[in-house]
Formats: structure tokens, sequence, C-alpha cells
């Protein structure tokens, strides 16, 4: 794998959010919680919200907008990143953690010794 993995994500332009197939498995309280993550994010400041895996396995929080859309809130955007990331620290551990071992095949071993 050379590129980023979305996991989920939330498009404020066209009202919809995404759940990558290959994370069908998740228990559904953490699909939910997903949900509820990149939805309420959206409608808060606008954009596009995506939950993304990156090559060895970090997930990260990918932000975008259109160009000249006057209503997407840039700074609230930024802090309501940082709020994610702080709030919801443990979940964010555990889908790493998820998709190294499920998708990445890396020995369970491996993982607790890091």
């Amino acid at each position: 794998m050379n590129e980023n993995v979305v996991l989920c994500g939330s498009n404020s332009y066209e009202q919809k959010y995404y759940l990558n197939p290959i994370f069908q498995k998740l228990p559904q309280t953490v699909q939910d919680e997903l949900k509820i993550i990149c939805v309420t994010f959206t409608e808060d400041v606008g954009g596009i919200l995506l939950l993304e895996y990156e090559t060895h396995g970090t997930l990260i929080l990918k932000v975008m907008s259109d160009e000249g859309d006057i209503l997407y809130d840039e700074i609230g955007s930024e802090l309501k990143i940082k709020k994610i990331s702080k709030e919801k620290e443990e979940l964010l551990r555990e889908l790493e953690f998820f998709y190294k071992i499920m998708i990445l095949k890396e020995p369970v071993n491996e993982m607790i010794s890091k």
C-alpha cells in the first residue's frame, strides 16, 4: 500500500457520510461514534472531514473545503480537530491498533511492546 486508506468521512456539500466497506466489521458502537464525529464536524464548520490511515497505520484527520466557500470556518475547523484529537484520543489509538493488526497484519506482540 502506497497511499492513504480512508476509514470514513463526511461531506457538508453533499450532506453525505461514508464508511469504507472494509471496516464494516468494526463494532456498531464504534461505527456510530465515527459517524457522530464526522457528521457533527461538518455540520459545525462545513467542508469535508476524512479519517485516513497513513501507510504505516497512523490515523489522521484530514480537512478540506471548496475554494471560495465563504461559509467554511477554518479557525473553528482547527479548534474542532484539536478537541476531537484530545477527547477521542483513546478511540483513535484503538482504531490505529485495529488497523495495524487486522489490515497491515502486524504481530500483536510487536504492537504491545511499542
